[in-house]
């Protein structure tokens, strides 16, 4: 390619996301991208073929925060749902809906209309050879399922924390605890993001309470904005039943590093392979997302805290989790461990590149990322190579 490719994104076009990227090209000096609105995508899988095969980057963002979305998704995962055996909404019943801010809605289903629309996406690239896909359909399918990259790391020798098999239900997560001699998991929706559909299930002796975003109320299920300690037995169990039918991954809870005092652990976006920006994240309590009170760090005192030989090993392990996705850039949450004596990977984010305010030699994140995009054009090597 000898021209600048033109860039495509496929996103909320009043979302920020579309918003910030759009300003990003702009002070490259580069065209504003062609937006293709998910609202619209989502009902004609057909829109994104009616755009010519030209040189163009493609960047598929998310798709939440949209209420409209949200329902289309519903209704593109109805059929599938009914296989699964989670929470189903029927297509009239999604038609019937309100918009009703936290409530969390048949997430398994949601996910599976979002597969679905992957997957048309997927065919319609195959049509499109002169298109360089910045994230490959089938790496956002996987980044969005935890069960299936929790795995994946753990095989290609990155540390994780390790996944609790062979539970199916409250009581033989119970049992699979006993056998493992484990006092505390995390139970996570597998497809969630954001900390949502997650708890931290905590046995001690015959007691037991769980740590949660998630609110009962008579309306339904709601992630709620507060962290909150449940210890009733029938609210427990209500909140276990329901996260473990939408599909959990169960992994040991591991004591993490203090910073200053307080829990912490870090974003890590990786652009082409290599980590590029962290974001540290601190907290009072086991979670640390910003949005459910906690904080940025000081990077420096990150460097501080951290021994170089802990560092180094935690930065290699991202590298290999960034290569392991067909994907520019990959959001990284990683810890480490109490005393600084080890590192995990959590988990991994197809669009966990949404950290306004950073900068890396002048360049905002976004910039960062299409300056790279542009160099591997130009180095007429792709940007989805492993």
């Amino acid at each position: 390619m000898t021209a600048v490719p033109d860039f495509i994104l496929i996103g909320n076009a009043e979302n920020r996301r579309v918003t910030l990227f759009q300003d990003a090209l702009a002070r490259q000096g580069l065209p504003p991208a062609t937006v293709v609105p998910w609202r619209e995508l989502v009902k004609h899988p057909a829109l994104l073929a009616r755009l010519p095969d030209t040189d163009a980057f493609v960047r598929i963002d998310a798709a939440g925060e949209s209420w409209e979305v949200e329902k289309a998704l519903l209704k593109r995962g109805h059929e599938d749902a009914l296989e699964h055996g989670c929470q189903v909404l029927a297509p009239e019943d999604v038609d019937a809906l309100v918009e009703d801010h936290g409530r969390i809605l048949a997430p398994r289903q949601g996910h599976l209309g979002f597969l679905r629309v992957l997957s048309e996406l997927e065919a319609v690239f195959r049509e499109r050879p002169r298109w360089r896909v910045l994230q490959s359909p089938a790496s956002i399918a996987d980044l969005f399922d935890k069960r299936i990259t929790s795995r994946r790391y753990a095989a290609l020798g990155v540390p994780v924390p390790e996944p609790l098999d062979g539970v199916t239900d409250v009581a033989s997560l119970r049992e699979r605890m006993d056998d493992e001699d484990w006092r505390e998991v995390f139970v996570k929706v597998s497809c969630g993001s954001s900390a949502s559909c997650l708890a931290i299930f905590r046995r001690h002796r015959e007691r037991e309470s769980l740590v949660t975003t998630i609110e009962q109320a008579p309306t339904g299920w709601y992630n709620s904005l507060k962290v909150r300690r449940i210890t009733e037995p029938e609210r427990v169990e209500d909140v276990l039943g329901f996260l473990l039918r939408e599909g959990s991954q169960v992994e040991r809870s591991i004591p993490k590093a203090r910073l200053g005092g307080d829990t912490f652990d870090c974003r890590v976006l990786t652009v082409g392979g290599e980590p590029a920006f962290t974001v540290v994240r601190q907290s009072r309590g086991p979670i640390t997302n910003l949005h459910l009170g906690g904080w940025r760090g000081e990077p420096e005192e990150l460097e501080a805290a951290v021994p170089r030989n802990e560092w180094k090993a935690a930065m290699e392990s991202c590298r290999v989790v960034a290569r392991a996705h067909d994907c520019l850039h990959v959001g990284i949450d990683l810890m480490f461990e109490e005393h600084f004596t080890g590192h995990r990977v959590v988990e991994a984010n197809a669009f966990g590149d949404l950290l306004p305010g950073l900068q890396r030699e002048g360049l905002s994140v976004y910039e960062w990322e299409i300056r790279e995009a542009l160099a591997l054009a130009r180095a007429n090597a792709s940007p989805l190579s492993p």
